[in-house]
């Protein structure tokens, strides 16, 4: 397994252990993680706080040209948000280890260049598939609706 995408799975996993949305991810750049995080809505009683919006925190601040040359792993698909942060900072490449659970802004983040890889991996659909099933209201209130077979919902 990818080391970047396993580093994300714990990051999912740290937030389950927490109560939260199991739900993580990581800012590379160049071989190295510069940022982690994980969702901690339900933690933190926060909007925001979605994985990928809370490794970019861990970042810290950084020059554009740095997040010029980043991949965000995260272990569930992008939502609207998160994917408008990829954006916004010129993230290149982004890689999820699942969408089944939740599509996520994947076409968006393609039509403005980035290079979008989805591993498929099993563990983060068994991760969110235990949440769901043990949380549905949490689920819920994120993500608009609770997911039926092939229906996705429409932001995370």
């Amino acid at each position: 397994m990818d080391e970047f995408l396993l580093a994300a799975i714990e990051e999912a996993r740290t937030g389950a252990r927490e109560g939260g949305i199991p739900i993580g991810s990581v800012l590379v750049h160049r071989g190295r993680i510069i940022g982690r995080g994980h969702n901690r809505r339900i933690q933190n009683g926060s909007a925001i706080l979605h994985g990928e919006m809370d490794a970019l925190e861990h970042a810290g601040r950084l020059p554009a040209s740095v997040y010029r040359e980043c991949t965000l792993y995260t272990s569930l698909s992008p939502c609207a948000m998160c994917s408008g942060a990829v954006l916004l900072y010129g993230i290149p490449r982004v890689v999820i280890g699942e969408h089944a659970t939740f599509m996520g802004e994947e076409d968006l983040l393609r039509s403005r260049g980035v290079e979008v890889t989805v591993l498929d991996d099993p563990a983060c659909k068994e991760l969110m598939a235990a949440f769901i099933k043990a949380h549905p209201e949490e689920w819920n209130e994120d993500i608009g609706e609770l997911p039926e077979a092939g229906n996705s919902g429409n932001s995370r």
